[in-house]
């Protein structure tokens, strides 16, 4: 049996247990938690679970480096009755309203910022943060989750949330079983994961692919034609067979390695889309977290030579 479907029996028993278990009773409205990005917002509903009503600022598609928020985007988090946000710059524009937010004596939370700064990686654009996207380790963010717990705490003293903790956990061990087995088999010689800009290294040292990118951590900054120039020689010089486009980024920097390589008499293949900063379509399956990295997984698996069922973790690809 794969490892990761071994662990999806036992995640489907937690589950089981959790839907036996009757629901506490309603303490009024149900308050309304609101995350910054699709990943956030995703970790919060699987902790808060019926409870709450919890909504997501960014949209699908948008990215949070670049996101300024509107007049009802500063209304919405001002109305809040708690605040859920990633950290450590990934909503570098959202600083002051933040701040506001926590001003007011709400509940506010920098999932991200919960983890020992030690297991963090660094960000050279921002010396004082470490890089934001520890999503892509599906181990480190459920790391996240017990602190997401203490926070609904607050609006609901006394609320036992540990099994919605235990119910991600065991979910995200079965994403990260899967992940090992279906990446462990690509070659060495194309274990290169290139991207438009540097969201996965993260992703490339749980599963020891080297991640070279064409932006850096922030997609603030365009690429230039000297970082372009580079990478064309570095993928000529490793023979890198593919690249990944984000769907939250422009793919003008992708294309011109395409060419540029070709153009060198390599041919760089185009790996397919990945999500980076922003999940999918809200009410699909990529629209989830966990669709969202079983999409990448498969996707970096397949182009590179790896060995990912047809339709991914679970056949809904």
């Amino acid at each position: 049996m794969n490892s990761y479907a071994a662990i999806g029996r036992r995640a489907l028993l937690t589950a089981g247990t959790l839907l036996a278990t009757p629901a506490l009773a309603q303490r009024g409205p149900r308050p309304t938690l609101l995350a910054t990005t699709g990943m956030v917002g995703d970790l919060v509903r699987g902790v808060a679970g019926e409870g709450f009503n919890v909504e997501t600022l960014i949209g699908e598609g948008v990215d949070p480096h670049l996101f300024r928020p509107t007049r009802n985007d500063v209304a919405r988090l001002l109305r809040a009755d708690a605040v859920f946000y990633n950290g450590h710059r990934l909503e570098g524009r959202m600083t002051e309203v933040l701040e506001r937010a926590a001003a007011q004596g709400r509940p506010i939370l920098a999932v991200a910022e919960t983890l020992p700064r030690e297991r963090l990686r660094p960000n050279e654009d921002y010396p004082d943060a470490a890089d934001p996207h520890v999503w892509m380790d599906p181990t480190l963010w459920a790391e996240c989750a017990p602190a997401v717990a203490q926070t609904l705490n607050r609006l609901r003293p006394g609320e036992d949330f540990r099994r919605g903790v235990e119910a991600i956990r065991m979910r995200l061990s079965r994403l990260d079983a899967y992940a090992r087995e279906v990446l462990a088999p690509i070659p060495a010689a194309s274990r290169v994961l290139l991207t438009a800009h540097d969201a996965f290294a993260y992703f490339g040292a749980r599963y020891e692919l080297e991640v070279e990118s064409i932006q850096g951590l922030s997609t603030e900054a365009e690429a230039s034609l000297a970082n372009i120039e580079a990478m064309v020689r570095l993928i000529v010089e490793r023979r890198i067979p593919a690249v990944f486009a984000e769907s939250s980024v422009p793919d003008r920097a992708v294309r011109a390695l395409i060419e540029g390589a070709g153009a060198r008499g390599q041919r760089l293949a185009m790996g397919g889309v990945l999500y980076s900063d922003s999940m999918g379509r809200p009410g699909t399956y990529t629209g989830t977290y966990e669709g969202m990295m079983d999409h990448n997984i498969t996707t970096i698996a397949r182009a590179l030579g790896g060995n990912p069922p047809p339709r991914g973790l679970n056949n809904r690809l």
